[in-house]
C-alpha cells in the first residue's frame, strides 16, 4: 500500500519545477556570493533575484526580505532584537505560539529583560480583541506584541490587519510568525502595519532549512547571527545559494497557482470533516473549522477508547502519516501545548491532519475507513 501522507503543516514534498530551478546552483554555479569574480557574481545575482522576487509577491521592498535559515531562526531573531534594540521591556502573546516563540518569549523573561503576558482565547480559539487592547492601554512600557498569523496546530487565522491597528494606536512592535501563510494567502505588507514576517520554504513545496524574515524599513536593528556581512549585514554565515533560489521559485508557484489550489485543498478538507462526521459518533474540531481558519488543516477529537489511544501509531502501521499535534515537538509526545490550552479534555484523542494539492479524495475515503477499523 502507498503511504497516504496528510501531514503537510509539518512539510510539504518539494516541487519537481523548485529542484530544477535549484540545480544549476547544486552543480555549475556553486561559486561564493561573497567572491569577486564571475562565479561568485552569478551566484549573488541568483540571490538577489530571489530576493526581489518575494519581495514583489509579498508587496515589500526586497531591502526589507532577509534570507535565515527557517521560521524559528528569523522568530528568535525578530523577537530578541525588539527586546534588546528597539526597547521592548514588555511582550504580549498568545498560549497557543509555536515553541519557536513561546520558548524565545520565556527566556527573555526568565533573564529579566522583558515582563510577559499572555491574551485570552476565545472558547473557538481565536483572541480575545478586547483583551489585547485592554494589555496594550495598560502596558507601562513599550510593547512587542507576537501573534502568529494562523496556528499550526488548529489552523485559526487571526486578523493581521486588525491587530497591527491596535499596535499601531498603542506605538507596540508587532511581530507576526506567517510560517504556515506565506506561500498560502496573499500578502500585501506595505499595507499592513506589521515590523516582522516570517517564512519557510518547505512548507510551500520549497527546500527545508530555508526561509525570510521581513523587517519594515522603518526599523532597525542589529544582526543576531556575527561574523561576515552576508545580507546586508544583517545575518552572517555563507548563503544558502540553493535553497534561497528554491524559497522563491516555491513561492512564485504557489502564489501563481493559489487560487485553484486553495479551492481544491479547502475542499478536501471539508470533505474529511463531512465523513467523519458521518462515520465516526462524539467526533469534534478544534478551532473556528468553519470560519476563520487555514484551508490546509483539520485538527480531530476522537473519542477516547483503549484502541484510539494507539491511534497515531496505528495509522502510521497502515501506512497513514499525520501527527498529534506538531511535528515540530517531533517524539516528545507529552501532548499539545496548543489543545491543551483550548480545553482540557482527558476524553479526547487528538490528531492533526494537513492536505495539499497532491492529496485526493480517495485518500480521505480511505483514511476515515482505516479510523473506523481503529476507533
Amino acid at each position: 500500500m502507498n503511504r497516504i501522507y496528510l501531514d503537510n503543516a509539518a512539510t510539504t514534498s518539494l516541487d519537481t519545477e523548485v529542484l530544477n530551478a535549484m540545480m544549476p546552483f547544486l552543480t555549475t554555479n556553486f561559486g561564493n556570493p561573497s567572491s569577486i569574480y564571475s562565479y561568485g557574481r552569478e551566484s549573488k545575482l541568483g540571490v538577489e533575484n530571489a530576493r526581489k522576487t518575494v519581495a514583489k509577491i509579498l508587496n515589500a521592498h526586497p531591502s526589507e526580505i532577509f534570507f535565515t535559515s527557517g521560521g524559528t531562526e528569523s522568530s528568535n531573531t525578530a523577537i530578541t532584537a525588539s527586546v534588546r534594540d528597539l526597547g521592548c521591556k514588555h511582550i504580549i502573546s498568545s498560549p497557543i505560539e509555536h515553541h519557536a516563540t513561546l520558548h524565545t518569549i520565556e527566556y527573555m523573561h526568565k533573564t529579566g529583560e522583558a515582563t510577559l503576558s499572555y491574551v485570552k482565547l476565545l472558547p473557538n480559539g481565536h483572541i480575545d480583541l478586547e483583551n489585547l487592547e485592554f494589555l496594550l492601554a495598560n502596558s507601562k512600557e513599550k510593547t512587542l506584541v507576537t501573534l502568529m498569523h494562523a496556528n499550526n496546530e488548529i489552523g485559526n487565522i487571526i486578523n493581521i490587519n486588525s491587530v497591527g491597528e491596535l499596535c499601531k494606536k498603542y506605538n507596540a512592535i508587532f511581530h507576526s510568525d506567517t510560517v504556515q501563510t506565506v506561500g498560502h494567502f496573499p500578502f500585501d505588507l506595505k499595507n499592513t502595519f506589521v515590523h516582522f514576517i516570517t517564512g519557510a520554504g518547505h512548507k510551500f513545496h520549497g527546500p527545508k532549512g530555508v526561509g525570510i524574515l521581513y523587517i519594515n524599513q522603518n526599523i532597525k536593528i542589529e544582526p543576531f547571527v556575527h561574523g561576515g556581512s552576508q545580507e546586508r549585514n544583517m545575518r552572517a554565515g555563507t548563503e544558502n545559494l540553493y535553497g534561497i533560489v528554491g524559497f522563491a521559485k516555491a513561492l512564485e508557484l504557489a502564489t501563481e497557482n493559489y487560487e485553484k489550489d486553495s479551492q481544491y485543498i479547502n475542499s478536501l478538507k471539508l470533505f474529511m470533516k463531512e465523513l467523519l462526521q458521518k462515520n465516526i459518533e462524539g467526533v469534534s474540531f478544534n478551532g473556528d473549522v468553519d470560519g476563520k481558519s487555514l484551508y490546509t488543516v483539520l485538527s480531530v477529537n476522537f473519542p477516547k477508547t483503549e484502541k484510539s489511544d494507539m491511534i497515531l501509531f496505528n495509522l502510521d502501521i497502515n501506512n497513514i502519516c499525520a501527527s498529534g499535534g506538531s511535528a515540530c515537538s517531533s517524539g516528545a509526545d507529552a501532548g499539545s501545548h496548543v489543545v491543551g490550552a483550548l480545553h482540557n479534555n482527558s476524553h479526547t484523542v487528538t490528531v492533526r491532519f494537513s492536505f495539499c494539492k497532491h492529496n485526493t479524495k480517495e485518500e480521505i475515503e480511505t483514511v476515515v475507513e482505516k479510523i473506523k477499523t481503529l476507533i
